[in-house]
């Protein structure tokens, strides 16, 4: 019976000590709830002084993270919402917006939630988002004209590497550079 009893205090501690470690992360990064657990999970495997099975770990971080949610310190909600409205500033486009989250852990009801919120704000988010990251590479419209035909390919490639689709590329690659000065100095 003495082992049990040393073991449940070692669990009670085990839970108090990931709330804490929890709170720390939380405080110095915002990550979503599957980087936490990940986080976590990675801390408490690779903690050799603990004798526990990987599920029993798992089902108490799941336990820690229900606890943190319902009080509000992980929203995988307005993580997505953060991070992209973060991202949209610095011209990424929503496909990399989408593929980002997912690859953070986040649900895909919240990823749809938040790419329709932006179509909603801007029907033409994306023609947009490329017109800055051909400001910030010096491509497309930003070349001077008569390098702008020899490095037509190489340009729209960049645009396709960073989420922009093919049409939204041709049209940003084909605007004249008096237009595209006019909308960059409204951005």
């Amino acid at each position: 019976m003495i082992p049990m009893k040393n073991k449940k205090k070692n669990l009670e501690a085990t839970v108090e000590e990931m709330r804490n470690f929890s709170y720390s992360y939380i405080e110095k990064y915002a990550p979503s709830k599957q980087q936490l657990k990940t986080y976590l999970l990675k801390k408490y495997l690779k903690a050799s002084g603990l004798k526990i099975k990987k599920q029993d770990i798992s089902n108490l971080i799941d336990i820690v993270l229900i606890d943190l949610e319902k009080n509000r310190f992980i929203n995988d909600k307005f993580y997505s919402e953060s991070k992209a409205k973060s991202m949209i500033q610095r011209g990424n486009s929503i496909n990399k917006i989408r593929s980002y989250l997912l690859g953070k852990g986040i649900k895909e009801t919240f990823i749809e939630g938040t790419v329709n919120k932006i179509k909603e704000d801007n029907s033409d988010q994306d023609f947009f988002s490329a017109l800055k990251i051909c400001k910030k590479k010096r491509i497309g419209p930003a070349r001077t004209e008569s390098n702008r035909s020899l490095f037509y390919k190489k340009d729209i490639s960049l645009l396709a590497r960073n989420g922009f689709d093919f049409e939204t590329s041709k049209k940003v690659m084909d605007i004249k550079k008096e237009e595209y000065l006019k909308i960059i100095n409204l951005l």
